[in-house]
């Protein structure tokens, strides 16, 4: 395997001359989200940099606690982008969502890390931090959608729901047309994005792994693994917050309550 190319700081700069397109189209349109992209891509740009830094530190010490310690500000930081980007309470949703997601990982890490590839340390930084940086990463859009839809719709379809309740339905019941569409519209970009991986897109992790020098069988076998587990995170990180945030959505009258504006 050849070298990986290093790409200088100065080659770096002149990459970003890519954004002036998207830019100057944002702005033409009047679309109102030029300056959210600006402050997206300069964040973006601030905490891979501080990452790099911290990474190449993070390893060397390889501690279990500071691993551990660097995951939880990851879900917090997640769960704070989903109820943001979701315009919801965070008052609210930031506890149901912040323990779902940190289910979720935990259960598909330990699995992952304990069974799949047999960790003899599962907090060793080199896996822990990486894959579930991924998942956090890959599971956030999923539950944007499937929070918007969920409570969008009961909101705009509030006569059909209290229909339900009046003719007996627990309010379990009367959520599970509401979870099954919000399911639907969260799952349906998933399932379509990963059947196409290998014959249109090759994912980051692949690549990133094939530019480092693995063999392109191992980072097969390891993309293979990191699409099962976004996939089944996604399930888990979305039906558990659904669960979750229904205990806090609703009053004792099983109203929806009246700051939850989606």
């Amino acid at each position: 395997m050849k070298e990986v190319l290093d790409i200088s700081y100065l080659s770096l700069f002149f990459g970003y001359a890519l954004l002036i397109i998207p830019f100057y189209v944002l702005w033409h349109y009047k679309t109102g989200l030029l300056k959210d992209s600006i402050i997206a891509i300069s964040r973006m740009t601030v905490q891979l940099l501080f990452v790099g830094v911290y990474l190449e530190f993070i390893f060397k010490i390889n501690n279990s606690y500071i691993n551990v310690a660097w995951v939880l500000v990851m879900a917090v930081i997640a769960s704070h982008s989903i109820i943001k980007r979701s315009s919801l309470s965070f008052k609210t949703f930031f506890i149901p969502v912040f323990v779902s997601g940190l289910f979720s990982i935990i259960f598909v890490d330990l699995y992952f890390f304990g069974v799949v590839i047999k960790l003899d340390n599962i907090f060793e930084a080199q896996y822990l931090i990486p894959i579930t940086g991924m998942l956090l990463g890959n599971t956030i859009r999923t539950i944007i959608i499937a929070l918007n839809s969920y409570y969008g719709k009961i909101r705009s379809s509030e006569d059909t729901f209290r229909w339900y309740l009046a003719n007996g339905a627990t309010l379990n019941e009367a959520l599970l047309p509401f979870k099954k569409e919000a399911l639907k519209n969260a799952f349906n970009p998933v399932i379509a994005t990963t059947a196409i991986v290998g014959l249109v897109s090759l994912p980051g992790m692949m690549t990133g792994q094939i530019l480092g020098g693995s063999s392109p069988n191992i980072a097969v076998k390891y993309q293979i693994m990191l699409m099962i587990t976004i996939f089944a995170s996604g399930i888990l990180s979305v039906i558990t917050t659904l669960l979750l945030t229904d205990k806090y959505a609703f009053d004792k009258y099983n109203n929806l309550k009246s700051d939850i504006k989606v």
